[in-house]
C-alpha cells in the first residue's frame, strides 16, 4: 500500500500542519512516510501545499506527480491541482470556498468545511474537518493516533484547541457516514 496525498489551500489554513499531523501519525504507526511542504511566494494568502506519502515500503521520492487523494481547501488551489489526481483517485473539496460543477460521488466529496468550522467557532479547524472526511473514506490511519498527535502538537496552555479539533474531525467523519 502506498498512498500519495496532496493537500492544498491558502497560507494560514493549516495546510502544513495537516500534513505534519498525518505524517507524524503514520510514523507512530510504523509506516514509511514523507512530507514535502511548498509555500507560495506570498505565504499567507497565497497557495500553500504539501505532499504526503504514506507507505508500507520504502519511498523513493517525496514528490507526487499524480496523487491518490487531493484535499483542496480553496479555489486557487483547485485550479492549480485539479489535474493532478490519479485515475480513480479521491477528490476532497471544501465546498465553502471551491466552486465547481463536480457532483458528489464515491470518489468526489464536496462539503462546506469552512462553514462547519465557523459553526464550531474557529475557522482554522476547516482542515481538520477535511481530515475527518479523508480518514473516514480511506482508513489509512487510526483516529486515536491522530488525536494523540494533536494533543502532542497543541500548545500546553491551549487544551481547548485539541477539543475543537477533535470536534471538527468528528464532524468530518459524520459527513461521510450520511
Amino acid at each position: 500500500m502506498t498512498e500519495k496525498i496532496i493537500i492544498a489551500g491558502e497560507g494560514g489554513q493549516g495546510i502544513m500542519l495537516l500534513g505534519k499531523i498525518m505524517a507524524e501519525a503514520a510514523m507512530r504507526e510504523n509506516k514509511f512516510v514523507t512530507w514535502l511542504p511548498a509555500y507560495g511566494a506570498e505565504v499567507r494568502g497565497g497557495v500553500a501545499y504539501c505532499m504526503v506519502i504514506i507507505s508500507d515500503e520504502d519511498i523513493g521520492s517525496p514528490y507526487i506527480d499524480k496523487a491518490n487523494t487531493l484535499i483542496i481547501l480553496n479555489q486557487p488551489s483547485f485550479i492549480k491541482f485539479k489535474n493532478r489526481l490519479a485515475s480513480k483517485g479521491l477528490f476532497i473539496l471544501n465546498g465553502s470556498l471551491v466552486k465547481t460543477d463536480f457532483k458528489q460521488s464515491k470518489q468526489i466529496v464536496v462539503q462546506p468545511f469552512t462553514d462547519i468550522a465557523a459553526r464550531l467557532g474557529n475557522l482554522k479547524v476547516a482542515n481538520t474537518v477535511a481530515l475527518g472526511v479523508y480518514l473516514e473514506k480511506n482508513k489509512i490511519l487510526n483516529p486515536k493516533t491522530i488525536f494523540q498527535v494533536m494533543e502532542d502538537f497543541a500548545p500546553k496552555n491551549r487544551p481547548e484547541l485539541v477539543e475543537i479539533n477533535k470536534q471538527a474531525f468528528t464532524q468530518g467523519t459524520a459527513l461521510v457516514k450520511k
